[in-house]
């Protein structure tokens, strides 16, 4: 019988709580289970297994993100917009360390469709669109600006920065680098 309160959306909500907390890699369905005053097998009863559970934290945390980069790019085109989603992209990761661990979660094709992650693309098509750049070197131009993102926070999140100081600058000119390749962008070898 289904514990009154328990759903699985609470549960994703809770264990993305907790990822914050402790790392999305230390989420454990029997942390989650005992948050809600309940048994692991009854935690079963809501989601299927700990690859579910995990799953869930994934698609909250992607849609999650893309509302936060989709209000932030609303209106705006070209630097402005490209400014910010990187920096909405950012303050995402640096609020929410173990949601945004989930965020990088690999997801099976099927569920990677049905989840936010084609948002997040059509965003940054969007704007390669306002910069010229062509259908066919947006893959290209997309995983140039995710690869820039991610490995930013990522080396700022583990404290890659710390020795050599001012990340500030150094976000500002590697999201005014982007402006400047996206705005040369090349054209497809012959």
């Amino acid at each position: 019988m289904a514990r009154a309160g328990v759903t699985p959306e609470r549960l994703a909500w809770a264990a993305a709580e907790l990822a914050d907390e402790v790392g999305f890699d230390n989420v454990t369905a029997s942390a989650v289970a005992r948050g809600f005053g309940v048994t692991v097998a009854s935690l079963y009863a809501h989601v299927a297994n700990a690859h579910d559970l995990r799953v869930r934290v994934a698609l909250l945390a992607l849609e999650e993100l893309a509302d936060r980069v989709g209000d932030a790019v609303t209106g705006r085109a070209g630097k402005d917009a490209l400014v910010a989603f990187g920096n909405a992209y950012r303050a995402y990761a640096q609020q929410h360390p173990g949601r945004y661990a989930a965020a990088r979660l690999r997801l099976d094709p099927e569920t990677a469709a049905r989840s936010a992650g084609p948002r997040h693309s059509a965003m940054a098509r969007a704007i390669l669109r306002g910069y010229g750049v062509p259908d066919e070197e947006q893959n290209h131009a997309v995983r140039l600006l995710g690869s820039t993102f991610h490995g930013f926070v990522s080396l700022e999140a583990s404290g890659g920065f710390e020795h050599s100081g001012d990340p500030e600058t150094s976000w500002t000119r590697a999201l005014d680098a982007l402006d400047v390749a996206l705005r040369n962008w090349p054209s497809p070898s012959a």
